[in-house]
């Protein structure tokens, strides 16, 4: 088995990057806030978990940046 890279905060990019290289076979699953009071942007997803499944499959999870809010006030 090849060693397994640490992909926990990485972008979904890098950690593909990281386990094709790796020779490893992978799935990804995305992961939502239950309410949408702070708003987030789906186009930068990160891996916030990394599990190994059987067959030496990778299965990440992954979670949208958190988009900044600035108010009128400038907090």
């Amino acid at each position: 088995m090849a060693a397994i890279p640490d992909c926990i905060g990485r972008s979904q990019a890098e950690a593909q990057q990281l386990l094709r290289a790796a020779g490893l076979s992978f799935t990804e699953e995305i992961t939502r806030p239950t309410r949408d009071f702070f708003k987030t942007d789906s186009t930068c997803l990160y891996v916030v978990r990394q599990r190994l499944l059987a067959g030496d499959e990778v299965r990440l999870t992954l979670a949208a940046r958190m988009e900044k809010e600035v108010s009128c006030h400038g907090l």
